[in-house]
């Protein structure tokens, strides 16, 4: 379902558009679609009144949480099952946050991770993005959302836009506080400039040489790392909000001298905060996860030079539960192993 459905369905029962944002209003903040007394605004239409045990029931089918497994560190995975028995991964974050998935699989081919290794199975609608979040209200608050779960934002551009506008505007978050997080797809820069909800930008870097970005990343789109941070610049003057530059930091291949060189070139002076995630390790692939204390040099060594950065540990480490590996282990009937962990600094 999309959300522009969902407008379509009231408004034919009757609904004007107080009404429908009413409805989605009380709908994305995990409320009864009839929250709201008529005495502070109009009373809905009977014929929405009627329909709205059967429409809670479809919005409720859109999303079901399969399987939870709590982290460490508060956070804690979802496994999500949506109407047609695929699954996604949420993950409720420390600090209010909440990642949603916007495909089942995806088609960029990253080498080390998980998602992409059975390629895209479809895309995940306005309404199911959504409905992750109203999953996550109904257990905690959630003042943040950010699309960094499976699949590639930039791919299901039209629902991620639809529901990005409907959280920004019904849904009470702010627009920093809704982060879109790409590969470097040309169309993000430019369709997220022309909304009336423009997210932050959280962009992969995870090298500074083009040759080994297309080696990681085979299947995105062919922009250098300079051309990448150069349009990221763009988009951080436009909007006022920095760019959260991604880095998946793996042992012996982009944790190098020549790297952090490369990294001081590419971003002082930018508006931008350098993200390093220690890899989450994957069964059956050759990239290793650095050793913590080397992690935290490394972000000391970027400090002194002049770039923010940041050394976070992706959520679920402890069940191993990166990013699209709950899924699969679920899926072929594993039980998520906890694995004890060096906490975050």
């Amino acid at each position: 379902m999309r959300i522009e459905h969902l407008r379509q369905r009231l408004a034919d029962l009757g609904a004007k558009p107080v009404h429908i944002q009413r409805v989605l209003r009380a709908w994305t903040h995990a409320l009864p679609l009839d929250t709201g007394p008529s005495r502070r605004g109009p009373m809905l239409p009977q014929a929405v009144v009627d329909a709205l045990p059967a429409l809670t029931a479809e919005l409720a089918s859109l999303a079901q949480v399969r399987s939870e497994h709590p982290g460490d560190d508060g956070s804690a995975r979802l496994l999500v099952q949506l109407a047609d028995k695929q699954t996604v991964e949420s993950v409720l974050l420390p600090r209010d946050g909440l990642c949603v998935s916007s495909q089942v699989g995806c088609a960029v081919g990253c080498r080390f991770c998980m998602t992409g290794r059975d390629g895209l199975l479809r895309q995940v609608g306005s309404a199911e993005i959504v409905a992750q979040v109203v999953l996550a209200r109904a257990r905690r608050h959630v003042k943040k959302v950010v699309f960094m779960g499976m699949g590639e934002p930039a791919h299901n551009l039209d629902n991620v836009l639809e529901a990005i506008q409907l959280l920004g505007t019904e849904g009470g978050i702010g627009h920093k506080n809704l982060v879109f997080s790409t590969v470097g797809d040309p169309r993000v820069f430019e369709r997220l400039p022309e909304g009336p909800v423009k997210p932050a930008l959280a962009l992969s870097l995870h090298t500074t040489r083009a040759d080994l970005r297309a080696d990681l990343l085979p299947k995105a789109p062919p922009l250098t790392p300079d051309e990448i941070v150069e349009l990221g610049e763009a988009y951080a003057r436009a909007t006022g909000y920095p760019i959260q530059y991604q880095w998946t930091l793996i042992d012996g291949l982009n944790d190098t001298p020549e790297e952090l060189d490369g990294i001081v070139r590419l971003l002082a002076g930018k508006y931008a905060i350098m993200n390093m995630i220690p890899y989450n390790a994957v069964p059956d692939l050759p990239y290793r996860r650095p050793d913590w204390d080397k992690a935290a040099d490394i972000a000391r060594q970027l400090h002194r030079r002049g770039i923010l950065t940041k050394l976070r540990n992706s959520a679920g480490q402890d069940v191993d539960g990166g990013c699209g590996q709950l899924r699969a282990r679920v899926i072929a009937g594993e039980t998520p192993v906890r694995v004890v962990r060096r906490p975050s600094a």
